[in-house]
């Protein structure tokens, strides 16, 4: 793509696609916000990228002139190739080993995607198609040799007309951000050797300890920060576990970052809490709400997302008796926390004694865990919460 007038003779830089993730390889470049020959202010958002955690708008990291733009939309390029050209200081991000900025192609003219019943499409095309309804015989891709691209989807799916499914029901879009949690989930069943262990913990001193704190006038606790300390708590004693799996090693985390799966009009998204085994159980809990809010409200970024190897995913307040997660990647675990539930058990002279129980199931990665380093965790959570006065303990 040639030149704008407007930066002829100045000399240019690359934009890259961002490291948005310890984990992330690639990204899609789901949508530009300029064009060449835009001027762009620092801060200014300039494309959107679409990874297995969420759809992240990339910021200018100074003002200038979009030159060229080297992607295009749909396009999966890895972390450090040049999507853009332009007359800004720096790059957006920079990666060990980055690959040689790509070289602009001449534009191809649109041609039949297919001469047979083969149709050459990428990938995303490919489940944008699925996911849309869109039959690919019937496009003409923008892409080299007829190939269809994400965007040549995107455009015949906005133009054709909506037809009912059989069973005459109406076909809901989803946003960039649901879909993006669904392909997570599907990586994560499909690639992650998971297993899992149940136990229940006796919540009972647990809630009479919570109702002295929330009528001691102080900020208000929720059962899911005592269940969020109990597992920072937990990492603090067992470093072990607090480990992902990456390429044939093993990363371990110094501090005890806990993710919180939160429930929003998007989808599901998990906001990590910050060394939650070394905060005070107030600070836990206003950290806790305020991650709440963001998610709810779409202000989370890849920032907030970013981190931990285990999270907690709580259906108690919902009335479900028990719940197996499915782990986020890249972490290694995930902790479901089913209802409270009010039960007799034998006590120690075989009377009947009436007892608050919690289920508590652990979903793990394989590779990260063996089966006694999950029940030393399980059981470890389940004793904080059987004792609930250590989790009043700040560690230094």
């Amino acid at each position: 793509m040639p030149s704008s007038p407007a930066n002829k003779g100045q000399a240019l830089t690359d934009l890259v696609m961002p490291k948005l993730g310890l984990t992330m390889t690639e990204g899609v470049l789901a949508e530009w916000k300029v064009k060449p020959g835009d001027s762009v202010s620092a801060g200014a958002v300039i494309f959107v990228v679409e990874t297995d955690k969420i759809a992240n708008e990339v910021e200018a990291p100074s003002a200038g002139i979009i030159a060229e733009i080297l992607v295009q939309t749909g396009e999966t390029v890895p972390v450090g190739t040049a999507v853009a050209r332009w007359t800004g200081k720096g790059f957006i991000a920079e990666a060990p080993d980055a690959p040689a900025p790509a070289v602009e192609a001449p534009k191809p003219v649109p041609v039949p995607a297919s001469t047979g019943e083969r149709v050459r499409a990428t990938p995303l095309a490919r489940r944008i198609a699925r996911a849309q309804g869109v039959d690919l015989h019937a496009i003409a891709g923008s892409g080299p040799d007829g190939r269809i691209k994400a965007a040549d989807v995107t455009a015949a799916a906005k133009t054709a007309p909506a037809a009912p499914p059989s069973d005459g029901g109406e076909r809901v879009a989803l946003s960039a951000k649901y879909l993006s949690m669904v392909r997570r989930v599907v990586t994560a069943r499909r690639e992650i050797p998971d297993f899992q262990v149940v136990r229940t913990a006796e919540v009972s001193a647990l809630l009479e300890l919570r109702g002295q704190l929330n009528r001691s006038g102080g900020r208000k606790i929720s059962v899911n920060d005592m269940v969020l300390k109990a597992v920072g708590r937990t990492l603090l004693d067992l470093p072990r576990a607090n480990r992902i799996w990456d390429h044939d090693a093993h990363i371990a985390f110094a501090t005890t970052d806990v993710g919180m799966v939160v429930n929003s009009e998007d989808g599901l998204f998990i906001p990590i809490l910050r060394d939650v085994g070394r905060l005070p159980l107030d600070r836990l809990a206003g950290d806790s709400a305020d991650a709440a809010a963001k998610a709810r409200e779409g202000r989370l970024g890849a920032a907030d997302m970013t981190g931990g190897a285990i999270s907690v995913s709580n259906l108690g307040m919902f009335g479900a008796k028990a719940l197996t997660p499915i782990i986020s990647p890249p972490q290694s675990a995930i902790l479901g926390i089913g209802a409270v539930e009010q039960l007799f058990r034998p006590d120690s002279q075989g009377k009947p004694a009436l007892r608050q129980e919690m289920t508590l199931t652990l979903s793990c990665d394989h590779r990260v865990y063996d089966g006694v380093l999950a029940a030393r965790l399980l059981q470890a959570v389940a004793e904080a919460l059987e004792a609930p006065h250590s989790l009043l303990l700040t560690e230094a």
